[in-house]
C-alpha cells in the first residue's frame, strides 16, 4: 500500500525533517518506489510537486527535501501502484478547484467498485481508483450544495459521511484539504515500525 503524511499546522511550518523520513521508505519496507508527491498550501494557492518514479531516485524530492518550503497545510504521499500504470496522471496528491478552492486530496488503499459510481462535473485524468473517489466525493458536494460553499460543520458532516461510505467498499485511508482544513481518516489499524 501507498503511504501517506500530512501536516496540519498553526503557522507556516517546514516539513523537511518528515519530508526526508517518508521519502527513504520508497525503496524500503515494500518499495514505495512507483511515485511520489507532495502539495504545500500558501493561503488558497497550492505548489503541487509530483514525479512518477522512487523519490530516492529524484532530484526534485532532494530540492523539497533540503527547501524549507513553510506551510500550514501539506499533504504528502508515496505510491506503490495496485491500480493504474505508473505515470504523472496516476501520481498523488490530486488537486481538483471547487468554490474557489484547491483541494488535495491522496489515498492509501484499494476501493475497486468506485468506478461503477457515475461522475458528473469531476472527472479523473488518470486511470485510478483514487482519483475517481476523489472526483465522486467532490461531485457529491456539489449535488449536496450547489455553488455555494456550506457552513464549515455542515462540510465536516457531509465529508464524514462521503468517507464512510467509500470506507465501506474498500480500504480508504485518506488526507484531503480545501486550504483552510485537513481532514484524515483511517479505515484499516496502520502503525510504523
Amino acid at each position: 500500500m501507498c503511504e501517506l503524511l500530512g501536516m496540519n499546522a498553526n503557522v507556516p511550518t517546514d516539513i523537511c525533517f518528515s519530508f526526508s523520513g517518508l521519502i527513504k521508505r520508497s525503496k524500503s519496507r515494500g518499495g514505495h518506489k512507483d511515485g511520489w508527491g507532495v502539495a504545500f498550501y500558501e493561503g488558497k494557492g497550492v505548489r503541487n510537486f509530483l514525479e512518477p518514479k522512487p523519490a530516492l531516485d529524484s532530484q526534485l524530492a532532494q530540492l523539497v527535501k533540503l527547501y524549507p518550503i513553510k506551510s500550514k497545510i501539506v499533504i504528502s504521499h508515496i505510491r506503490k501502484a495496485n491500480c493504474g500504470k505508473i505515470s504523472l496522471a496516476n501520481t498523488h496528491p490530486f488537486v481538483r478547484e471547487l468554490w474557489g478552492l484547491n483541494w488535495v486530496f491522496a489515498h492509501n488503499g484499494q476501493i475497486k467498485s468506485v468506478k461503477k459510481r457515475k461522475l458528473q462535473s469531476f472527472k479523473p485524468i488518470g486511470e485510478t481508483d483514487s482519483e475517481h473517489a476523489f472526483c465522486w466525493i467532490l461531485d457529491q458536494l456539489c449535488l449536496e450544495f450547489s455553488y455555494t460553499p456550506p457552513a464549515d460543520k455542515r462540510l465536516h458532516q457531509r465529508l464524514s459521511v462521503l468517507i464512510k461510505d467509500l470506507a465501506n467498499i474498500g480500504t480508504f485511508n485518506v488526507l484531503l484539504s480545501n486550504s483552510r482544513d485537513l481532514f484524515a481518516h483511517c479505515s484499516t489499524h496502520l502503525w510504523w515500525l
